[in-house]
Formats: structure tokens, sequence, C-alpha cells
């Protein structure tokens, strides 16, 4: 049965113990609450790995509105295991979407 996480939302988003399948709805619901409190600068830590998580969070971030830019975290930051994610602000006019069946 799947249940709620309750989880800080720090502007660090850590999807190691994450299922795969988990990630695109918690990255959505993640940011979108990130940029309600205001939190513009957002570390996704997805491991270094194959590579494989990295790419589909890129693919997530590049399809998200909320979303301003993205980049590899530098050396200090996690390097090509975590993103470096900017969001919008609310009041910027960008939309906000917390539907998870954005176009895929």
């Amino acid at each position: 049965m799947d249940e709620a996480v309750q989880m800080p939302i720090d502007g660090t988003l850590d999807l190691h113990t994450f299922l795969p399948r988990e990630v695109k709805p918690l990255l959505q619901d993640y940011l979108g609450e990130c940029q309600r409190l205001g939190i513009l600068d957002v570390r996704v830590v997805h491991g270094k790995g194959t590579g494989s998580l990295r790419r589909s969070v890129h693919a997530i971030l590049g399809r998200l509105p909320l979303v301003a830019r993205f980049q590899q975290a530098g050396a200090g930051g996690g390097g090509w295991g975590a993103t470096l994610v900017r969001l919008h602000p609310v009041d910027s006019g960008a939309v906000k979407d917390s539907s998870h069946g954005q176009s895929e």
C-alpha cells in the first residue's frame, strides 16, 4: 500500500530512497511546494550510477513550466550526481500545474 511520505521542504531533494516510478510525481510535487514557499533554488540529488536517473530527471525538468532552468551541479555540489534547478517565482506569471498528466 502506498503511503504519503512526509519530508522537509528545504531545497534539497535526495532521490536515492525512491523507486523510479515515484520520481516524476515526487519531483513535480516537491518543486511545486518549493515554489509556493519561495525556495527558488533547488538541488536534486540523483546519484551518478549509470546516468539513467539523471537523464529521467532532466527530461522531467525540461517539461515542467515552473522550472526556469537547470544544470549539472559543480564539483562542490555533487558534480554529475546532482542537478541544480532554478524555479520561476510564483508571481512571474509562470503556469503552475499541480496535475501529473502534463505532456509526456
